[in-house]
C-alpha cells in the first residue's frame, strides 16, 4: 500500500510540507505533526488517522457510504484526513479545495457508526468524521450544543469504569476529559474545542515505547510542568489498574497556528480498567506491574508532587451516583463495596511505597 498521489499537508488552509513519492519535503517545519518530524513516514501518519477497520459498523459505514474501496489509506484520503481533534489535512497538490472545504460541521452517520443503525442506509453519502475516528471500541462523533462529543458503548463494567475514574481523577485534582452519561452509552467532549488546539498523540513523540522512564524523559523535554502531569497520569493509572495505555490514547496539545507544545492533553480513555475486566482476585499488590512501574517513574523523576488521599466516604458517594449497576457474583456479593474498598487498598499501598518521595495529603 503506497500513498497514491503527491499530496500537500496542510494546517488550516496553511501549506506545511508536501508528500512527493511518499517523502516529506518540509515548508514550515516547526508546524510538522511530531510523527512525521521523527519518521518521515507519510504512509503510516496517514494510516494512523483511519478508523479501525475492524469494528463491524466501520464495515457497515464505508458500504453506506459507498467507498470505491474499503482499504485504511483510500478511507482516510476519502476525507482528506481530516479529523475533529486537529487541524491537519491533506490535498492533491495544485487543487483549490480550502479549510472550509472538508472541515466537519455535521455528521449524518453518527448513528450509524455507533449502533449499527439500519435508517442511515437511507441518506445520500456525505463527508463525515467517523472515517478518521479512531479506536476498537463502537463511537461516534456528535454535535450536541454546537460542541462536538464521542459518545462510546461498551458494557455496564466498562462504562462504569471510565465515569467513575473521570470522576476519581477530578477529585485529585488531575486534569482529565469531560465524560457524562448519555443515555445507554457514554460521552465524552472534544477536549480540543473542534480544532481550537491539535492534539499530538504520544505516538509522534514516543514511537513504541512503553518504559515509563523514558517516556517521562520525552516528555519532560517540552517543560517541567507536562512532565509532572505524565507523572500524575501514571499515578492514575495505577491506582485504577489501567491496563490499556497505549501511544494513541494520550498526548500533548499543541497550538494549531505556531506549533507549540502547550500541555498535556487531558486525561483519557479509562474503559479498559478498575472493573471492567471482572473483579480482582489478587490478595496482594507485591508484583503489581503498573504500582511497580509507577514507584520505579517516581523514584526517578524526584518530583515532590502532592497526591491527594481520597477517603473512604468520598469513593463511597462518587461509585453511588454512577447511573450503571456492575453484577454481583458468588464471590463479589457487593461490587460497589468492593470497588471501594479495592482503590483505598490500592492507594494504600502505592502511598506506602513512595511516601519519601511524594506528599500524600
Amino acid at each position: 500500500m503506497n500513498v497514491p498521489a503527491d499530496l500537500l499537508l496542510l494546517s488550516k488552509d496553511i501549506p506545511i510540507a508536501k508528500f512527493i513519492n511518499g517523502v516529506v519535503e518540509p515548508i514550515l517545519p516547526e508546524r510538522l505533526p511530531f510523527f512525521l518530524q521523527r519518521t518521515s513516514n507519510t504512509e503510516a501518519w496517514l494510516l494512523s488517522r483511519a478508523i479501525d477497520s475492524h469494528r463491524p459498523n466501520s464495515r457497515l459505514l464505508k458500504k453506506a457510504l459507498r467507498l470505491a474501496k474499503k482499504d485504511d489509506l483510500f478511507t482516510v484520503l476519502s476525507v482528506n484526513a481530516a479529523t475533529i481533534t486537529d487541524n491537519y489535512w491533506v490535498k492533491p497538490l495544485h487543487d483549490a479545495t480550502t479549510y472550509a472545504d472538508v472541515r466537519f460541521n455535521f455528521n449524518l452517520f453518527d448513528q450509524l457508526a455507533l449502533s449499527g443503525d439500519v435508517d442511515s442506509f437511507n441518506q445520500l453519502p456525505s463527508r463525515t468524521p467517523e472515517l478518521t475516528n479512531i479506536g476498537s471500541y463502537e463511537k461516534c462523533w456528535r454535535l450536541i450544543g454546537g460542541k462536538w462529543w464521542m459518545l462510546k458503548a461498551g458494557k455496564p463494567e466498562e462504562l462504569f469504569s471510565e465515569l467513575l475514574i473521570c470522576r476519581i481523577a477530578k477529585l485529585l485534582g488531575f486534569p482529565v476529559a469531560e465524560y457524562e452519561q448519555e443515555g445507554e452509552y457514554i460521552k465524552s467532549r472534544d477536549f480540543t474545542d473542534h480544532g481550537k488546539w491539535d492534539f499530538e498523540p504520544a505516538a509522534g513523540i514516543i514511537g513504541e515505547e512503553i518504559n515509563y522512564i523514558q517516556i517521562y524523559e520525552l516528555f519532560n523535554q517540552f517543560g517541567a510542568q507536562t512532565g509532572d502531569d505524565y507523572i500524575q497520569m501514571c499515578y492514575l493509572d495505577a491506582l485504577v489498574m489501567n491496563m490499556d495505555r497505549h501511544e494513541y490514547n494520550f498526548g500533548l496539545l499543541r497550538n494549531s497556528d505556531t506549533g507549540e507544545v502547550l500541555r498535556m492533553a487531558p486525561f483519557f480513555d479509562h474503559n479498559i480498567a478498575l472493573v471492567s475486566r471482572g473483579y480482582s482476585k489478587a490478595s496482594s499488590f507485591e508484583n503489581d506491574l503498573l504500582i511497580n512501574d509507577f514507584t520505579a517513574l517516581s523514584r526517578y523523576a524526584k518530583r515532590p508532587l502532592k497526591i491527594p488521599l481520597m477517603t473512604k466516604g468520598e469513593l463511597i458517594k462518587q461509585v453511588t451516583e454512577i447511573p450503571w449497576h456492575i453484577p454481583v457474583t458468588d464471590t463479589v456479593p457487593d461490587p460497589l463495596q468492593f470497588t471501594v474498598e479495592y482503590l483505598l487498598k490500592r492507594q494504600e499501598h502505592i502511598a506506602k511505597l513512595n511516601s519519601d518521595v511524594l506528599s500524600f495529603q
